[in-house]
């Protein structure tokens, strides 16, 4: 921290952190209160703990950045999480790190649709924002063409398995969450929809795109005006497809990830989305969609790190951040911004034996990105710390302010 005196202590525990993974003692999950704190979720990506064990969704520090980290049993030096003298705590070896608090559960969380699915099943809630995931399912998994870094398909499966939690969600199970989730006077700003990719239609992506369009307007039924808080994280639609999505719904920001932001690497650990539609091709889309939502409304995701997955990936840190940071600098120069989320080997994945890079590369990049953002003067509301919290870089924006 004393080399890095421009970025936040807190998001440099945060990113190391989820980096490295943390445990729970008994004592930390006896201050668990199912009451009160959220233990259960429907996430696309990574798990909520082994064996139907209640542990905490995620933590947060004293300056309101979030910790969406996964524990995990198996990691080779995790941060512990403790309660000492009444209060929780982050340590390192026996030494108190940080104070942490566990997430407050929302109002609907143990509520019911019509239907009799767990409103929980339906909306996961993070610190301001509604998350919906109407499809667990990724279509490029089913030719062995997943993502090498993503566990969807493995997760999904599980969740269908142990929690009885449908891949798919109905749009009259939305419309009955999110009415009841804004009934809590200031509790969410914003809508997040996100999902596996679905290839199918008459143009690849096509019934995604309906997809999305039935959801949102489900949702979108809940509001006096068209146009409502939200985005969604979606597969790199055509322009066509772009324009009747935004048309058709209160949609407001969107965002395709980018995941790899190197052309040959994106062909190796992203084979489907290559092999189908190319980096090149992914890369335009959503540089096009700046002409529907406008400049700062379009993000893209980059899995932080994974461009040092080997045996194709870069070995040296320097020349990894370099490209990583180049590649950012031409999407922002053309209105998109680029967050990165700290890649985390995950059980589930093809890259699970792998090693993610040093905390400093991480400490690096989140500064790389943010000040990116401040060069070109760009928004990235829809992923601030208050409303996705899993993006180093978009929590150092609140000293970008002017």
């Amino acid at each position: 921290m004393d080399k890095y005196k421009d970025v936040s202590p807190f998001v440099i525990i945060k990113s190391d952190v989820t980096r490295r993974s943390f445990i729970y003692t008994d004592r930390a999950l006896g201050a668990l209160d199912k009451s009160k704190h959220q233990y259960q979720q429907r996430v696309l990506i990574g798990s909520n703990g082994d064996e139907n064990a209640a542990v905490p969704v995620s933590l947060l520090l004293r300056d309101g950045t979030s910790i969406i980290g996964m524990p995990s049993k198996t990691a080779k030096n995790p941060y512990v999480v403790d309660q000492i003298d009444g209060k929780l705590v982050l340590t390192d070896q026996g030494e108190i790190v940080e104070e942490v608090h566990y997430w407050y559960k929302p109002d609907y969380y143990d509520k019911f649709t019509s239907s009799g699915t767990p409103m929980w099943q339906v909306a996961s809630s993070r610190p301001q924002r509604l998350e919906i995931d109407p499809n667990s399912h990724c279509h490029f998994w089913n030719k062995g063409n997943g993502c090498k870094f993503c566990n969807i398909n493995a997760n999904s499966a599980q969740s269908e398995k142990e929690c009885n939690m449908s891949k798919q969600l109905t749009a009259q199970d939305v419309y009955e969450t999110v009415k009841e989730a804004l009934k809590q006077p200031g509790a969410f700003t914003n809508i997040k929809m996100s999902s596996g990719s679905i290839l199918s239609g008459a143009e690849i992506f096509d019934d995604e795109v309906d997809m999305y369009i039935e959801m949102l307007q489900a949702a979108g039924d809940n509001f006096k005006d068209k146009k409502f808080p939200s985005t969604i994280v979606a597969s790199a639609f055509s322009e066509k497809q772009l324009a009747r999505l935004y048309e058709n719904t209160g949609l407001m920001t969107y965002t395709s990830d980018i995941e790899i932001p190197n052309e040959a690497l994106f062909a190796w650990i992203c084979k489907g989305k290559h092999k189908e539609v190319g980096y090149a091709e992914w890369k335009r889309r959503i540089i096009r969609a700046v002409d529907i939502f406008g400049a700062g409304n379009v993000s893209s995701g980059i899995v932080g790190g994974c461009e040092m997955a080997q045996p194709h990936g870069f070995t040296n840190e320097d020349d990894a951040l370099k490209a990583v940071l180049e590649e950012a600098e031409d999407f922002a120069s053309q209105g998109v911004s680029i967050v990165h989320c700290v890649w985390v080997p995950m059980h589930g994945s093809a890259f699970h034996n792998q090693q993610n890079p040093s905390l400093e590369y991480y400490v690096r990049l989140a500064k790389g990105l943010s000040d990116l953002r401040k060069k070109y003067r760009l928004n990235v509301d829809m992923d601030n710390y208050r409303k996705c919290g899993n993006h180093p870089d978009s929590d150092l924006d609140r000293g970008n302010l002017e």
